[in-house]
């Protein structure tokens, strides 16, 4: 765990899916980021890079009409390595543009991989999630 809080019941199912389709999309070097909600896909990271799938996820949720669907609003971010990462090239990588992301596409958590992820201004990062409530946890597996 990267912050104090963690991440709730529906964030750990959307972390569980998320993983599985993370793994599958990177195991095919299209992307390593996947942003979920109510355990749906809602978009896959390619050549935008994170940050932009995270704000295409949100224009998506924002473009719902509400009476139209009970998918839950509340985004969850996964990022993973690719099964056969190089750590010296397209090393995954996260910082304060990704939680500004996330805040403004509704995303309540991010889960990343452990020792696998870059943290760009670490102390910062974790700073700004906290003040936006958003869970950060390092997943191993």
């Amino acid at each position: 765990m990267l912050t104090e809080r963690a991440p709730d019941e529906d964030e750990r199912k959307n972390i569980e899916y998320g993983l599985s389709v993370a793994r599958a999309v990177a195991g095919f070097d299209i992307g390593q980021t996947v942003v979920v909600a109510a355990q749906a896909c809602v978009a896959v990271e390619a050549m935008e890079g994170t940050d932009a799938a995270i704000e295409r996820a949100g224009l998506l949720m924002r473009s719902l009409d509400d009476d139209a669907s009970t998918l839950d609003r509340r985004l969850t971010v996964v990022k993973v390595a690719k099964p056969n990462q190089d750590m010296r090239f397209d090393v995954p990588v996260i910082g304060i543009a990704t939680v500004e992301a996330m805040i403004s596409a509704g995303a309540s958590c991010l889960s990343v991989a452990a020792g696998r992820t870059l943290l760009f201004d670490r102390e910062a990062l974790i700073e700004r999630a906290r003040e936006a409530g958003i869970a950060i946890v390092a997943t191993v597996r």
